[in-house]
């Protein structure tokens, strides 16, 4: 036998500080650049948006669907009738 640890099975003892792992991770996202963690981050800590109708009074038209003839067709033999 080994009388060493392998690396695959570190004790509490061996492993970094949680001072150090974290500033990998801060390492690794800088190096990364990723923009979408700390716009998440950011979100996270900022308040929900309203959701009382007055703070936000215009009117938002929903868009058409067109359904196109083959789809009609199919619909229709499905008995779903999207008329």
């Amino acid at each position: 036998m080994s009388s060493h640890p392998s690396s695959s099975r570190l004790s509490h003892t061996e492993l970094a500080s949680p001072h150090e792992m974290y500033g990998d991770c801060e390492a690794v996202g800088t190096n990364l650049h990723l923009p979408r963690l700390e716009r998440a981050a950011r979100a996270a800590v900022e308040p929900a948006p309203s959701l009382h109708f007055e703070d936000f009074p215009r009117e938002i038209h929903k868009r058409d669907i067109a359904v196109s003839d083959a789809a009609a067709r199919l619909a229709n033999a499905l008995h779903l009738h999207l008329d």
